[in-house]
């Protein structure tokens, strides 16, 4: 099997692991969101700040430096394995004992939280031990793993969370759903891997890997902490249901996004961590992976801001409407995404955690201030303020590749711009539709069959190669 061909089998599995999980996953949380009240969201969302905080510090380091590492062995995956457990262990331990302050900040009517935190907090010691396991999937390319692992425990959750809902059990079947996916998650990729870790540990290993794993820790604790500070601001300042209208409009936007650019990045970076003394192999698999990314995700992102109205009516009902407008910039937000995860993954795939982590520095002191000054005017206010930024963005990731990789901002610019105009003429035609006086589960079945088929045809017009690399690609897999 070619280099490309080993690349593109590999996306395709993580693409079917990521499609698989979050059909599951989506058609889940469209059952709670109509049996569960926005408030029960609200309570969840609050909590998820903190453990998201907590997790990064256990599963972006070290996993991204085993990674990167052209020589780690059992030794360095054993090492990292037992320093994150017991740190996560720690981690949680503080938890634990600060969820009554935690409680106490947000006021009266919150103290639910306290419980709720210390039970779903379990997820960080779950976490340390399966972001290695995540990291060795990776190292190996054996992305296939991932889809047996993860289909498993997403389906199992689904019936735990849909099951304690049924029975009333509001908040905590949300709960009982994360919790369970998790570790279900781990123990299944763990039995898969069939990869037992040495009983050995050396300090000396993971000094080593310090460097680089700090640098990226850092950075992915700015991008993380920003926006879990986004959710703190709006749980504080406003409702727990506004802060549930906030995720709820970020969620299906972000389940698109963070699963193409999960399946991406999962497999470009160490990919690209072989290759990474040789710069213009970096640069073609960065510019294939901007342009197939791209052709992907913008017709799914300005499609649902289009349908978004109906699509929110339809699957979660009218109580969540006001959560259009915010899904609508999220969209936005996320139709950039294909060059900020590219041009990240090559820094870091060079052994750039530094020019990484002065990037982040740089956009996240940006963001931090206007965010303070726009908080006060409303939810929608700091939307939109990340939708415009996201787009001023792309230029910023782009600017240390021009000299790195020789692959300028108006070279990636030029990549990206075939799928974003076939996308705005698809999404046009799309909202359009969306005036018909016709019953809404039809209306949203006709602007979907629409959207696709206008998208597939301007392709075959306009003979757009990543149209055809995906079509041989799928008939190679499935005949």
């Amino acid at each position: 099997m070619s280099k490309n061909n080993s690349l593109l089998s590999n996306l395709f599995w993580k693409f079917s692991e990521r499609i698989a999980a979050q059909v599951v996953t989506t058609a889940v949380s469209i059952i709670l969101a109509r049996i569960l009240d926005p408030s029960h969201y609200g309570v969840v969302s609050i909590v998820t700040i903190f453990i998201t905080l907590a997790n990064v510090f256990v599963s972006d380091g070290f996993g991204s430096a085993l990674i990167q590492k052209k020589d780690a062995d059992a030794l360095d995956f054993s090492s990292v394995l037992y320093f994150n457990v017991g740190f996560s262990f720690v981690l949680y331990l503080i938890l634990f004992f600060a969820a009554p302050y935690i409680s106490a900040f947000y006021g009266e009517g919150y103290e639910i939280l306290t419980p709720v935190l210390r039970v779903l907090g379990l997820r960080i010691i779950l976490t340390g031990a399966n972001s290695i396991q995540q990291a060795y999937v990776s190292k190996k390319m054996m992305f296939r793993k991932f889809f047996i692992s993860t289909l498993g425990g997403t389906i199992l959750s689904a019936i735990v969370g849909i099951i304690m809902a049924l029975k009333g059990f509001g908040v905590w079947a949300l709960v009982a759903q994360y919790l369970t996916n998790t570790f279900a998650n781990t123990l299944i990729l763990f039995i898969v891997i069939n990869k037992r870790p040495l009983f050995a540990f050396s300090f000396n290993r993971l000094r080593k890997m310090f460097g680089f794993g700090a640098r990226i820790l850092g950075t992915n604790l700015m991008i993380t902490g920003y926006m879990e500070l986004r959710a703190l601001i709006i749980g504080k300042l406003y409702s727990a249901k506004d802060l549930a209208f906030f995720d709820k409009g970020k969620q299906f936007p972000n389940l698109i996004v963070a699963n193409i650019n999960t399946s991406i990045g999962s497999v470009l970076f160490p990919k690209m961590a072989m290759e990474q003394d040789d710069s213009q192999r970096i640069k073609n698999t960065t510019r294939n992976s901007i342009r197939f990314s791209s052709y992907i995700m913008s017709p799914l992102m300005a499609g649902l801001a289009a349908i978004s109205p109906v699509f929110v009516s339809v699957v979660l009902t009218d109580k969540w409407l006001p959560c259009v407008p915010l899904m609508q910039l999220f969209c936005i937000t996320y139709l950039f995404q294909p060059i900020h995860t590219a041009n990240m993954q090559a820094i870091k795939a060079i052994g750039r955690s530094d020019v990484f982590l002065k990037l982040e520095t740089f956009k996240k002191v940006i963001e931090l201030v206007v965010l303070v000054a726009v908080m006060w005017f409303g939810v929608d206010a700091i939307v939109m303020s990340t939708a415009i930024l996201s787009a001023l963005f792309t230029v910023v990731n782009a600017f240390p590749n021009r000299k790195l990789l020789g692959y300028s901002f108006k070279e990636q610019a030029a990549d990206i711009l075939p799928a974003i105009l076939m996308s705005l003429i698809m999404a046009t035609v799309v909202y359009i539709l969306g005036t018909l006086q016709v019953n809404k589960i039809l209306l949203l079945i006709i602007q979907v069959i629409s959207g696709g088929v206008i998208y597939i045809l301007l392709s075959v017009i306009t003979k757009n190669k990543q149209f055809k690399y995906l079509k041989d690609l799928v008939k190679s897999k499935l005949f």
